[in-house]
């Protein structure tokens, strides 16, 4: 059986089918929760953040415009409550935990952590602007027209951004390596 497609799902839930919508929730879960933990770099606020993702996508979807990818409308709406949440805080804090990585045994799996843990206390000492389309690109695996709808900045303003974010990055992981 072919799996429904995000057009279709969103006409179901529209028209009252709350199992399409449960589909999506399923299908969008895991990269939203994702995404906002690369944003906010704390399990709960992540949890939080995913949770109102949906609400506000089942309260809104009606707004949803279909010339655009369904993965963009709501990826968008999850960076900006992850925004919001940082703007909010004004904090930047150390990992607690990462999330569950698939690998061939401990060794790995601590090298695995070990690796995530200090990309992601790097990523967190940057500005929300750049990080937000580093996770978008290299996370996410969007690409620039993909980023560019979901921040509403044009294509350039992207690789701009993008290009800084890395040079910044590099150099916070290279200070984490000589700390």
């Amino acid at each position: 059986m072919n799996k429904p497609d995000d057009t279709d799902l969103i006409q179901r839930c529209q028209n009252g089918d709350r199992n399409a919508f449960e589909v999506l929730l399923v299908r969008y879960e895991k990269p939203i929760f994702n995404a906002a933990y690369r944003m906010l770099g704390n399990t709960e606020d992540a949890q939080d953040i995913t949770q109102t993702v949906f609400l506000k996508i089942y309260e809104h979807l009606n707004d949803y415009d279909p010339k655009y990818r369904f993965f963009s409308w709501i990826y968008r709406i999850a960076i900006n409550e992850s925004i919001n949440c940082l703007n909010k805080q004004n904090r930047t804090e150390s990992l607690a935990r990462e999330p569950a990585t698939e690998s061939s045994g401990p060794e790995e799996a601590t090298s695995a952590g070990q690796q995530s843990q200090r990309i992601q206390s790097a990523l967190m000492t940057i500005k929300q602007e750049y990080r937000t389309v580093i996770i978008l690109k290299h996370f996410m695996e969007c690409n620039y027209l993909e980023i560019s709808q979901i921040l509403d900045i044009s294509e350039k303003k992207v690789k701009s951004r993008l290009y800084s974010g890395r040079q910044l990055l590099k150099d916070a992981l290279q200070d984490t390596r000589r700390g």
